[in-house]
């Protein structure tokens, strides 16, 4: 006797004969059973509600993964490993729907070892944080192979899964595509309305259910399968209390695919499934031109010299030179300063560390290195020189994650709504309300034009040009803006950018070049001790006039200093030996000397005892008062500096004269500064070299660096400019805003051609499926007049 077919709880296959029961469910194999219990035990049943059946069977991982608890081949996983906190990327292959990204993200109720969890959807892969002291890489693998998300992984090429080509789209096309062109082909007898003669009223009534039931059956896998994704994303938004704009998309279908096989049960009528069939087939080949067009745009912008930083080499007979991060090689000796940014994974071969991870684990305690320890890519020395090893190439894509990481986006993307955002539920709540209104209207009027209407409406109007003008319009322009060395985090900076009204610049190393300085002793003359321990004392230090004043002095025997200390706004200070020296301010430095010219000095202490100072002819940057003119027709201008106000005549004669000056400021005053502007409700632009002005520049809504050739990367920023463009910065602010008014204009016209397209469709004047032809046509045209005007705007920068 033929008995119904059980499905697992968990997964959804089939139990067979004898299922296993546990807690009045039924599941498949014990395992999925051990993943209900894990589930259920952590709070995490929510897991069942998100979609039924969404979990997969968990393979039997015992054994399996005891390779990984070999410490040499962990190694070759691990993105991290400093002070018992691991960090790995997986490559997971199961990774398909919103229960997926909701569990894996949740892994921390799982194991409590794991600190956090991020997926990344579109590769299928897995970012976890986890402390290594209760949880080895091993055991983390086998939780996941448990759970039923087994990662896959290779030696030889650990990311090999990663490169993968999800080719679903292409799929879902071929299918819509494959029973378009059928359901037309079968509905040619009905279109062309026979003649009732004997011919005609046999193909009419004798191969017309025949006919109609083929196209139902073509239809089932482009709603069930060619369209779920719409279906899927409508679900979660409504989930969420979000009108997204694949809902009227989603209702479209459905309402066709409703009334079409009532139709056909009841013997109505033909049905709309060539419609239907038709308006999936256009919306993803719309899709498809989107994913083609914005990973050309994405490729261009991820080209492999993305970041304008450098890094010092050595070379075998000790000299230095800058060399572009991306040429480091494995083997290379590095020198990083204070303040400077790890690029790559190395072995310490000289001086003292004292690294900051917290860009790359969150936790700001420094960890100290000695000689022969392993350090890692992302963290900041703070303690003077060091000399390190690389044992790997750059990954700029570690360095675009880096920078891109949730922890420094909180304080601007978590309160910034895009324009898409701001625009997209009301345009969803409008259609909606029309193609509601229409439809009730049609019922009394005409009842049998209702479904045409609502199903036109739906279409017509549907909102993918809206979707597509921001992505495509920004999304250009970061590509334009890296070509022409202005390097922006996100799409979300260019609307930042375009809503400034403030603007504050740090002044040394940013309003000054500092790679032509030239400098003048006054003062006691260093013995030849003193001026090698100041050589040494510069060469640990990242800040503009320490650069610089380290290149002009003579050279000297590196040796390693006992210690070292960077006192932000103040100075710098050394010690070998008996003998130590303080580098900086002169109060720092213990003067009472004035500098009574308008340039900067920095002075110098040596064993307590006052010995003179370095005076730069301050040189600004070439076209600084025009940047500053044009700068100010449109937003507040001011200057913050650390020196005294010796400046502040010459300022004033080379910048506008509502630009506020304010000197003797500290890192943290800075900070205060920007947040001061904001409690005004201001949108303040910071303008800094990256060193002393992490914090401000963090705060800002946004926050540009100058790039010299040092490394001054800094997660904190939002962009980095290289220095040579800085006279550049009215016209990027300008592109930015022109950007803006291009989305909107493509709003205006998305909104022109959907007034025009609903009266048609109101009016039952247009059928569903020219509506189809037309959605993916209209967002096709925004596509290429974006396109267009951003390559237009490019054009006008230098």
């Amino acid at each position: 006797m033929a008995m119904d077919s059980v499905n697992c709880y968990h997964c959804g296959d089939d139990c067979g004969k004898l299922p296993i029961l546990w807690d009045n469910r039924k599941f498949c194999c014990d395992g999925c059973k051990t993943v209900y219990e894990i589930f259920q035990g952590n709070d995490l049943s929510h897991y069942y509600e998100i979609r039924a059946a969404a979990g997969a069977s968990p393979k039997a991982a015992e054994g399996k993964y005891d390779f990984l608890g070999v410490d040499t081949i962990a190694e070759k996983l691990l993105e991290f490993d400093e002070d018992q906190v691991q960090i790995v990327n997986l490559y997971i292959p199961h990774i398909h729907c919103s229960s997926c990204i909701w569990i894996l993200e949740n892994l921390n109720k799982l194991h409590p070892s794991v600190l956090n969890s991020q997926v990344d959807f579109p590769k299928k892969t897995v970012r976890i944080t986890y402390t290594s002291d209760a949880l080895t890489l091993q055991q983390l693998v086998e939780l996941l192979a448990r759970i039923g998300y087994e990662p896959y992984i290779s030696l030889e090429d650990h990311d090999k899964g990663k490169k993968r080509i999800n080719r679903d789209l292409i799929y879902k096309l071929g299918v819509a595509g494959f029973a378009f062109g059928n359901v037309m082909f079968l509905s040619l007898p009905e279109y062309l309305d026979l003649p009732n003669n004997g011919t005609g009223e046999f193909w009419l009534e004798e191969y017309k259910g025949l006919f109609r039931g083929l196209m139902f059956v073509f239809s089932l896998p482009v709603v069930f399968y060619a369209a779920q994704d719409y279906f899927i994303s409508a679900y979660k938004g409504l989930r969420s209390k979000i009108l997204n704009m694949d809902v009227p998309i989603a209702l479209g279908i459905m309402v066709l695919f409703l009334r079409s096989t009532v139709e056909i049960m009841c013997n109505w009528g033909s049905g709309f499934f060539d419609s239907l069939t038709g308006l999936v087939f256009f919306l993803l080949i719309g899709k498809f031109f989107q994913q083609k067009t914005y990973a050309f745009l994405s490729f261009e912008r991820d080209y492999k010299s993305y970041f304008p930083i450098a890094v010092t080499k050595i070379d075998d007979k000790g000299g230095e030179t800058a060399v572009q991060v991306y040429e480091v090689k494995p083997g290379d000796k590095l020198l990083i300063r204070n303040q400077e940014l790890i690029p790559v994974d190395g072995i310490l071969v000289s001086g003292k560390a004292k690294i900051d991870y917290s860009f790359v684990t969150g936790e700001s305690q420094p960890t100290e290195k000695e000689v022969g320890d392993r350090i890692f890519a992302g963290g900041k020395q703070l303690y003077g020189a060091m000399e390190m090893e690389a044992v790997k190439s750059v990954s700029q894509s570690y360095l675009t994650q880096l920078w891109s990481d949730a922890v420094f986006k909180e304080s601007k993307s978590g309160k910034f709504q895009n324009i898409t955002d701001r625009i997209g539920k009301r345009f969803t709540i409008a259609v909606l309300s029309i193609a509601f209104l229409a439809t009730f209207f049609w019922i009394f009027y005409d009842p049998k034009m209702a479904i045409n209407v609502l199903t036109a409406v739906l279409i017509i109007a549907c909102p993918c040009a809206i979707a597509l003008a921001a992505p495509f319009t920004l999304g250009n322009m970061l590509r334009i803006f890296g070509r022409k060395k202005l390097y922006l985090k996100d799409a979300q900076a260019i609307e930042r950018m375009a809503q400034i009204d403030t603007a504050i610049f740090d002044k040394t190393g940013t309003l000054t070049a500092t790679t032509q300085l030239q400098a003048t002793y006054e003062g006691m003359v260093l013995t030849v001790e003193e001026e090698s321990l100041l050589k040494n004392t510069l060469r640990a230090s990242n800040h503009p006039l320490s650069r610089s004043l380290y290149a002009l002095l003579a050279e000297h025997d590196i040796v390693t200093l006992d210690t070292y200390e960077e006192h932000l706004g103040q100075g710098i200070e050394g010690a070998s030996g008996d003998d130590k020296i303080k580098i900086g301010s002169a109060g720092f430095a213990e003067s009472d000397v004035k500098n009574k010219s308008f340039d900067t000095a920095v002075h110098i202490n040596a064993n307590n005892d006052y010995k003179g100072c370095f005076v730069f002819n301050n040189d600004y940057r070439e076209g600084l008062s025009d940047v500053f003119t044009a700068l100010s027709k449109h937003m507040q201008l001011v200057v913050l500096s650390g020196d005294n106000a010796g400046e502040l005549s010459r300022l004033q004669q080379l910048l506008p004269a509502d630009t506020r000056l304010i000197f003797n400021q500290k890192p943290d005053d800075k900070l205060s500064v920007v947040r001061t502007f904001q409690a005004l409700n201001k949108k303040v632009m910071m303008v800094g070299d990256g060193l002393n002005d992490a914090g401000a520049l963090m705060q800002s809504n946004l926050g540009i660096a100058i790039s010299e050739d040092i490394n001054v990367f800094s997660p904190a920023c939002d962009g980095i400019l290289d220095a040579s463009k800085f006279k550049e910065l009215p016209r990027y602010i300008n592109a930015s805003t022109k950007a803006m008014k291009i989305i909107k204009l493509s709003f205006l016209l998305s909104l022109m051609y959907n007034v025009v397209g609903l009266y048609f469709a109101v009016t039952g004047q247009l059928q569903p499926v020219i509506a189809a032809i037309l959605m993916p046509l209209s967002s096709i045209s925004i596509v290429a007049f974006t396109t267009l005007m951003t390559n237009l705007i490019g054009r006008k920068l230098n």
